[in-house]
């Protein structure tokens, strides 16, 4: 692979044992805006601990042991700056979601898969309140979320018990019980009028933010708004939760100074370390949310492009190999709109081995040796995206993933029809991405399709009650428009376009948050937008 490494991760379950009563002085409401969407380092060898306003116990600078692609090294942290009494000004972050590309099911029975980013993407406002009010508040309108807390009274002398303190740099592989329950008070009045089920996710988003902000900030964190818009549809496997905790966790990164730029003259090492931080915190949150995570969708939401995912071994961390030079692939993505549960379809192929164990094994073998030699194919130096024949080679790929899938009982009318009108119209090559069942799939664009073909299949999709998105596979990870500005083009003398929160809120579904910050407009990639590239 090209000596590309491996990142590790842990995800045990969480517990969510009650705390003592206490009450919280938060509000919540419900609002309504127009839309259309509903590795790790070793905490061995670490440095003395630094909290968020510079101070060191031991040393004012330390070692931290990094582990990056396989290789240990030993870098200096950057001296830690002072938290400025100037306020930030508003800034936006950026995630992508994800879609598996090979290996769903197999990858449950130990087999490898391998994840790419899309450009469909979650997009975080962070706006600055003054000094003097003191909340810290969540809106998450897609989701028709909106809380606030009082600073005051969050639980900051439980998190920073020395027997609890996390710091920025410090790996965490599971939830701390009494930490969880510290924060049940503060979550009671998050949504009281949703239904039971939206309630739960409006908690869990909530408790992802608060267990990060806890453990990042101090009592003396700036107030502050986080208004969150994404492009991702919900529950359709593509990775929506983790994308939101990526972003979350970069801006808390960069509230607190930990983390620099992102800039183009950034030594690639520093990349990976700023990488590999937010990817560690993401998934803490992501634990909040799902209790025992692979950590490939928050792996995916940071770095971007590409990984390759295996855990052969439930009782020990997941390997993931990052793909850092995975091209960007054009991409069709269609949810059939079928509903689909996940634990089903992964039983319905568990019941599969357990009845027919030696051909069930040699299907799964069979995607196994797809992934790898999917992986080595996208690894070779005369692999060009823009060439028919890579592509080609790429798509028979996917037919073969897909045909095996339907081996294991998991695809759906409604997916086999989006590949017969896709194969009709020579237009690409089709496969059910996630579980199967119903759910999405995406189809590799052959280069040079003429535009009427594709207009035509769009149409047909359209009046057979699917919804399609024309995006992109392996695309940049997160993101960082600082300040919230798009100049467009337009030189520093005459400014640009402010994103407030009003005109965040506004915009209207996919296409309007697209269109009004997108990480590309509509004549290409808007160069406001930095991001922590990894090149190999």
């Amino acid at each position: 692979m090209n000596g590309r490494g491996r990142i590790n991760f842990g995800g045990p379950s969480i517990s969510t044992q009650k705390a003592p009563s206490r009450s919280s002085s938060s509000t919540s409401t419900q609002i309504d805006t127009p839309s259309d969407t509903e590795s790790c380092l070793s905490s061995q060898d670490m440095p003395p601990k630094i909290n968020v306003n510079g101070s060191v116990n031991g040393a004012a600078n330390g070692m931290e042991k990094l582990s990056v692609n396989g290789e240990g090294k030993k870098k200096r942290i950057p001296n830690i700056r002072k938290q400025s009494s100037a306020m930030l000004p508003p800034f936006i972050v950026s995630a992508p979601g994800k879609v598996i590309v090979f290996g769903e099911h197999a990858v449950v029975h130990g087999k490898k898969a391998v994840a790419a980013s899309i450009s469909l993407r979650s997009y975080l406002l962070v706006t600055p309140l003054s000094k003097s009010k003191r909340t810290i508040s969540l809106r998450f309108p897609d989701i028709n979320l909106s809380h606030t807390w009082d600073i005051n009274e969050l639980p900051w002398s439980t998190f920073a018990d020395p027997s609890k303190k996390k710091y920025y740099y410090e790996l965490v592989t599971d939830l701390d019980p009494e930490l969880v329950a510290a924060l049940e008070p503060h979550l009671e009045n998050v949504s009281k009028g949703a239904s039971e089920d939206m309630r739960k996710v409006h908690r869990n988003s909530a408790s992802a933010f608060l267990y990060m902000l806890l453990s990042l900030g101090n009592p003396e964190f700036p107030g502050c708004q986080y208004t969150l818009r994404s492009t991702i549809p919900i529950g359709a496997g593509l990775g929506s939760s983790a994308s939101v905790t990526v972003c979350l966790a970069s801006a808390l990164l960069k509230q607190i100074q930990t983390l620099a730029g992102p800039h183009r003259d950034m030594p690639p090492d520093e990349v990976r370390l700023q990488v590999e931080r937010i990817n560690r915190w993401a998934f803490v949150g992501e634990m909040c949310i799902h209790g025992n995570p692979s950590g490939v969708d928050n792996t995916v939401a940071t770095q971007g492009r590409a990984v390759v995912f295996q855990r052969s071994d439930y009782t020990k961390p997941s390997r993931v190999t990052p793909l850092w030079n995975f091209p960007e692939l054009p991409l069709l993505l269609v949810d059939t709109k079928q509903t689909k549960s996940t634990a089903f379809e992964v039983a319905k192929v568990g019941n599969l081995k357990k009845a027919h164990p030696a051909i069930t094994e040699s299907i799964l073998h069979a995607i196994d040796k797809v992934s790898e030699a999917a992986a080595e194919l996208i690894s070779r130096e005369d692999f060009d995206s823009d060439e028919l024949s890579s592509i080609e080679e790429l798509g028979k790929l996917m037919t073969i993933n897909h045909g095996l899938l339907v081996a294991l009982g998991v695809s759906h009318p409604r997916l086999d029809r989006i590949r017969e009108l896709v194969d009709h119209n020579g237009i690409g090559w089709t496969k059910l991405t996630g579980a199967g069942g119903g759910g999405c799939a995406i189809t590799l664009l052959k280069p040079g399709v003429p535009q009427e073909k594709l207009d035509q299949l769009a149409e047909t999709l359209e009046e057979e009650g699917y919804e399609k998105f024309q995006t992109t596979l392996g695309c940049d990870g997160v993101g960082v428009l600082m300040p919230a500005v798009l100049k467009n083009g337009i030189d520093d003398d005459h400014g640009g376009e402010e994103i407030d929160q009003d005109k965040f809120l506004n915009a209207d579904g996919i296409e309007g948050v697209e269109e009004l910050v997108g990480v590309h407009g509509e004549d290409g990639p808007r160069e406001d937008w930095k991001f922590w590239r990894v090149e190999e």
